[in-house]
C-alpha cells in the first residue's frame, strides 16, 4: 500500500491530465444545469471535472509540492487576469456599461472566472509531464481523442448520428439535432468552427511526426489518422480554419528550415500543400464556400472533368449554370428564354440555402413565419450572410465599445446588447482581436498578447537547443498552432470557444513542460 500511495502521489496528477485529454474532445456539450437563468452558457460535466482537479492542484500548491513560478506564464497570466478585474470595475463604476444588478454583474464575473478555467489547464498539464518519456503517453491519447472524434464526425455525416450544438438557447439545452444535407458536422463539438479550430490544433503536429518520428510503425499510424481528420476538416466546411490549417503548416516547415535542408522541407511542405488543396477543391462543400470568395468552381470542374461520364448528345449539364444559360447552349435565335420576374425570385446570400433563416427573422419579427421575408444587408448578399452578420452588426459593437474606453475596454460580455439593461443570452464578436479591444481595452489586448508571445519566444528557443527530430518537431508544431489559432481568431471567437481554449492551453502546458525537461537535461549533461 506504500509503494501505491508513494506512486499515486507522484503521478496522479499526470492520470488526471491524461483523462482530460481524452474526456474534453470526445464528451459532448451536454449541459447539467442553468449557471444564470435565460443565460447560454450552462455547467458541464467537464466543469465539475476541472474544478474537482483543480481543487487537487491547489492542495498540493498549498503543501509546497508544486511552484507555480516554476512555469513560464505565471506571471503574465496574473497581470491579464489583474488587467480583466480591472476591467470589470471599470465596466460597473466608470464607463457603466454593466448595469448594477445581480444577472449582469454574475454574468461578467462568470466570463472573467471562465478564463481562470481555461488557464488552469495549463498549469495542469505543465505539472503533469514529470519526463520526457511521458510525452509519448500523452501524444498517444491525443491520438486517440482524435480517432473518437473523427469516427463520430463520420457518424454523424454518413450513419444519421446525433449532434449537440451550442449555437443557439435552444439547442444550448442538449438537444439532439440531425444533420441536414448543407449542415456542417460538428462531431462532439458545440459547433463546427470550434471543430474545425481543434483538428487545425491537432492536425499540425500529426503531420509534422509523419515526418520525424523515428519508428515507421508510428509514421504509418499517424499518416492513417491524418487523412481521416484531413477529411473531417473538409465536412467542417470551415474557411477560416483551413485557411489557418495553410497558415501554420506552413510556418511549420519554415521553421524545418533550420533543421533540414531546403529540398527536404520544400519537397514535403509541397506535398502537403498541394494534396490538401488538390482534396478541398475537388470533394465537400468547403471548396463551394471558397468559390464565393475565390471562384474555384472552374478550377473544380478541370480536376473533376476526367472523372465524369460525357454527355450523351454532345452537350454537359452543368448544374452550376441558371436556366438561362442552360439554354444559351441549345436556343437558336428565334428562342425566347423565360425572365423571372421580381415578384417571384428573392435574392439571398450565397451561404443561405433554405428558407430557415427567413423563418427564424420571421418569428422574431412578427411571431408568425407566414408571408414574411427577410431583408439582407448589402455586405450580406456580397460577402454571404456569415460576413453581412460580422461587417453589419458584430465588428462595429466591439469598435464602437473600445472608442468608449481604449484603455479598458466596455467589459466582458457588453458588446452584444443594445442597451445598458438588456440581458443577451450569448455572446460573439466572430473576430477575438476586437472582441479583446472592445471587451478588455488596449490593456488587455496587449497582456493577452504578451502570454503568447512569451509562449512562442519559449518554444523557439527550445526548438534551436534540441537536436532530436520528435522533440524539435512538437516545439515547432506548438509555435505554428498558436499562430494558427490566431489567423482563426481573425473571424472566429477562438479563444473563448470552450474546448478549442480547454485543448490549447493543454497542450501548450505540455510542450513548454517538455521545453522545460529538455533544457534541465542539457544543463545537468
Amino acid at each position: 500500500m506504500q509503494k501505491l500511495s508513494a506512486w499515486l502521489n507522484q503521478n496522479l496528477l499526470t492520470l488526471f491530465a491524461g483523462f482530460l485529454l481524452l474526456f474534453i474532445p470526445l464528451y459532448p456539450k451536454w449541459p447539467l444545469f442553468d449557471i444564470l437563468p435565460g443565460y447560454n452558457v450552462r455547467i458541464r460535466l467537464e466543469d465539475i471535472l476541472i474544478l474537482g482537479i483543480n481543487l487537487y492542484f491547489f492542495i498540493r500548491v498549498l503543501r509546497k509540492k508544486i511552484n507555480l513560478k516554476q512555469s513560464f506564464l505565471f506571471k503574465p497570466i496574473l497581470i491579464y487576469l489583474l488587467i480583466g478585474f480591472l476591467s470589470v470595475l471599470s465596466a460597473i463604476f466608470i464607463t457603466k456599461t454593466i448595469n448594477p444588478e445581480y444577472l449582469q454583474i454574475a454574468k461578467v464575473y462568470l466570463h472573467w472566472l471562465r478564463r481562470i478555467e481555461y488557464f488552469s489547464l495549463f498549469f495542469i498539464f505543465f505539472f503533469s509531464l514529470k519526463s520526457k518519456k511521458q510525452i509519448q503517453f500523452f501524444l498517444i491519447l491525443i491520438g486517440l481523442a482524435i480517432f473518437g472524434v473523427t469516427i463520430y464526425g463520420f457518424g454523424q455525416k454518413y450513419l444519421y448520428w446525433p449532434a449537440y450544438s451550442t449555437m443557439n438557447r435552444e439547442f444550448s439545452k442538449g438537444i439532439a439535432l440531425y444533420l441536414t444535407e448543407h449542415a456542417r458536422v460538428l462531431s462532439t463539438f458545440g459547433g463546427h468552427f470550434d471543430l474545425a479550430a481543434y483538428i487545425m490544433m491537432t492536425l499540425i503536429p500529426a503531420i509534422l511526426l509523419i515526418f520525424l518520428h523515428p519508428k515507421l510503425i508510428w509514421r504509418v499510424i499517424v499518416s492513417i489518422l491524418v487523412l481521416m481528420e484531413y477529411w473531417l476538416l473538409i465536412l467542417t466546411a470551415s474557411r477560416t480554419s483551413w485557411i489557418a490549417f495553410m497558415v501554420g503548416i506552413s510556418l511549420a516547415f519554415l521553421l524545418l528550415l533550420k533543421k533540414h535542408s531546403r529540398f527536404w522541407v520544400f519537397s514535403r511542405w509541397f506535398v502537403v500543400v498541394a494534396l490538401s488543396t488538390l482534396i478541398m477543391v475537388s470533394f465537400g462543400d468547403l471548396s463551394e464556400r471558397f468559390s464565393q470568395i475565390f471562384k474555384l468552381q472552374g478550377i473544380k470542374e478541370i480536376v473533376l472533368r476526367p472523372f465524369r461520364a460525357p454527355p450523351k448528345n454532345g452537350i454537359a449539364l452543368n448544374e452550376n449554370l441558371t436556366p438561362e444559360q442552360q439554354l444559351s447552349l441549345v436556343a437558336t435565335n428565334t428562342d425566347i428564354p423565360p425572365t423571372p420576374t421580381k415578384s417571384s425570385v428573392v435574392t439571398k446570400p450565397s451561404d443561405v440555402y433554405d428558407d430557415t433563416y427567413d423563418k427564424i427573422t420571421a418569428y422574431l419579427a412578427t411571431g408568425s413565419g407566414e408571408k414574411f421575408v427577410a431583408n439582407y444587408s448589402d455586405n450580406a448578399l456580397k460577402y454571404g450572410l456569415s460576413a453581412g452578420i460580422r461587417l453589419d452588426t458584430l465588428w462595429p459593437n466591439a469598435l464602437k465599445a473600445f472608442k468608449q474606453n481604449p484603455l479598458l475596454g466596455t467589459g466582458y460580455s457588453t458588446l452584444v446588447k443594445a442597451k445598458v439593461w438588456e440581458f443577451t443570452v450569448a455572446e460573439s464578436t466572430d473576430n477575438d482581436f476586437l472582441r479583446m479591444l472592445g471587451e478588455t481595452g488596449l490593456l488587455g489586448f496587449l497582456s493577452f498578447m504578451a502570454i503568447l508571445l512569451i509562449i512562442v519566444r519559449q518554444l523557439w528557443r527550445a526548438f534551436l537547443q534540441d537536436k532530436q527530430p520528435l522533440y524539435y518537431g512538437l516545439f515547432a508544431s506548438g509555435i505554428a498552432i498558436t499562430f494558427g489559432l490566431l489567423a482563426n481568431a481573425v473571424y472566429i471567437d477562438v479563444f473563448e470557444s470552450s474546448k478549442v481554449a480547454y485543448s490549447y492551453w493543454s497542450i501548450i502546458g505540455l510542450l513548454l513542460a517538455l521545453a522545460a525537461l529538455r533544457k534541465h537535461e542539457k544543463k545537468a549533461d
